[in-house]
């Protein structure tokens, strides 16, 4: 980090762990995870979202979802409940659903937004009014990151407690749309600089991935190449999410998250390799993450 950058920053060296439950916990102890997103061509992302959730801890998940693609992402992940909302003609959520997510945020602990949402006019000012949840924790990802790119001062207007997890890509759509300047050559520079006009904690994906708030940075040692497969985004966010919805602050959540991540990536590319490796194979060994940091 250049030195501009770098003053009154915290590096993060511990990783941040759950605390024991209690006997008589109840699912409702756990969180109540509300999964918004899919599209008719992107059926999975929600699903690996909430089966990551719920192998993360969440007590209960309901995926929002398309009203097309409904019945086979509820097919996909049996556990989780799921509601079916109104779409556009390409199978996007049509601005109908907007109050509908609303009404069904008050009921959650915490939303997921993004996971195979697609690009729309409507889905802007779904995003709109996501960011508008006051004091509601929120991880935004993939297309979620998209359609915030196009509200114009999209940080004055939020009201909720927001993580936002980019790929570089998504990354610098963020900060050009924000800052109007050269994307930082430092990837640290790059998320504290995000991190910083946004107000609000940053996860920028990729190897050595990136956490902070803009005072604290953390850069996560585990993971590998073959995690480089589409649906680990979707995974990250739904593992994120549920640790909120146990009880970790944003920041806290967000780095457990992404240790636990790249840890079960190392474990999954034991057993598959790189070159084979799925999201899906993720999910199989999220639990023997959690009990090696347990």
């Amino acid at each position: 980090m250049g030195p501009a950058t770098r003053k009154g920053v915290r590096s993060i060296r511990s990783i941040p762990r759950l605390s024991r439950r209690k006997r008589d916990s109840h699912k409702g102890d756990f969180g109540r995870v509300l999964i918004v997103g899919g599209s008719r061509g992107m059926i999975g992302a929600a699903a690996l979202a909430a089966s990551a959730a719920l192998r993360a801890g969440a007590g209960l998940v309901k995926m929002a979802l398309p009203k097309s693609i409904q019945l086979a992402c509820a097919a996909l992940e049996p556990c989780a409940t799921s509601l079916a909302l109104p779409e556009s003609e390409a199978g996007t959520f049509s601005a109908a659903a907007i109050a509908k997510i609303t009404n069904a945020a008050k009921d959650h602990d915490v939303l997921a937004v993004g996971p195979g949402l697609d690009e729309s006019a409507a889905l802007t000012k779904l995003l709109g009014a996501v960011i508008g949840f006051a004091n509601k924790p929120v991880v935004i990802d993939a297309d979620g990151l998209n359609n915030l790119c196009q509200i114009r001062d999209w940080p004055k207007k939020v009201r909720a407690k927001l993580i936002l997890t980019p790929h570089p890509g998504e990354a610098k759509r963020l900060w050009v749309a924000l800052k109007k300047s050269a994307w930082p050559r430092s990837r640290s520079d790059a998320a504290l600089g995000l991190a910083r006009t946004c107000r609000q904690v940053v996860v920028l994906k990729g190897a050595g991935t990136v956490v902070t708030d803009g005072s604290r940075i953390y850069v996560n040692k585990t993971g590998n190449p073959g995690m480089a497969t589409g649906g680990t985004g979707d995974v990250l966010t739904g593992v994120i999410a549920a640790l909120i919805g146990q009880g970790l602050d944003v920041f806290d959540a967000a780095v457990l998250g992404v240790y636990l991540h790249g840890r079960a990536g190392d474990l999954a590319a034991e057993m598959t390799g790189q070159v084979s490796l799925t999201a899906r194979d993720l999910l199989e060994v999220l639990p023997d993450a959690f009990r090696q940091i347990q």
